[in-house]
């Protein structure tokens, strides 16, 4: 996919954002930070259009939502990595519910996919400018991210912007992300949502962002990739 100009978009209806919940310390002591070239970018591809519309796959963060807020976006956001766990653990409570001389097949990833997603990014078709998924496609099984990426497209305006992050090796640590300004990112220590599942190579990259015109990748010195997925 070969990176292009950003076009211009009209802005559309606005889903209420969640209520932030209390504003972290400024500078926690479990916390680091990144430039981030990527989050540049997406800015820049999102700054034609009047209150566009940005969705955060992760926890709201006070600092995030006034950043946006402030600069006249429309925020919305959704823990979507917390929203999968406790739909697993949901699924293997009712499992072991079921009564032990009972036939049943044990649900395939691809159906638990489907299933999650009756109920997890509702949105209308292209509600959105722009995605913020940071790094939770790693933590997916290649089989359920592909479902997602295909949902996060449909939610996508044409022209709008889908920023990841991708680890060439397992993470040693579980992070989530806050924006501090438009070229910083804070990386925060968290308990530990779920394992890291999948490395993903450039060519699995290539076929998983299919529905994607263009694309462009920054390596940090951690060999983090950040990328920027344009539909």
């Amino acid at each position: 996919m070969n990176w292009t100009p950003k076009s211009r978009a009209t802005a559309i209806a606005s889903h209420s954002a969640p209520k932030p919940g209390p504003a972290p310390a400024s500078k926690p002591s479990d916390g680091n930070y990144r430039i981030s070239n990527s989050l540049k970018e997406f800015l820049w591809l999102v700054s034609d259009v009047p209150q566009g519309r940005i969705l955060d796959l992760g926890p709201v963060w006070q600092s995030t939502v006034s950043f946006f807020v402030d600069k006249g976006y429309r925020l919305s956001t959704e823990d979507l990595l917390r929203t999968w766990k406790d739909f697993l653990t949901s699924e293997e409570e009712r499992l072991t519910a079921l009564p032990v001389d009972g036939e049943y097949i044990r649900p395939t990833l691809a159906s638990l996919a489907d299933k999650f997603l009756e109920n997890a990014l509702q949105y209308a078709e292209q509600s959105f400018h722009g995605v913020l998924a940071w790094d939770l496609l790693d933590y997916f099984d290649p089989e359920v991210a592909s479902r997602i990426v295909a949902r996060l497209s449909s939610l996508l305006h044409q022209g709008g912007a889908l920023l990841a992050l991708f680890h060439s090796r397992a993470a040693e640590r579980f992070h989530r992300y806050r924006i501090v300004d438009s070229q910083n990112v804070e990386l925060l220590s968290s308990p530990t949502l779920a394992v890291h599942t999948h490395v993903f190579q450039n060519r699995e990259l290539l076929t998983l962002f299919s529905q994607f015109r263009s694309s462009k990748t920054f390596v940090g010195r951690d060999q983090v990739r950040e990328a920027l997925f344009i539909k």
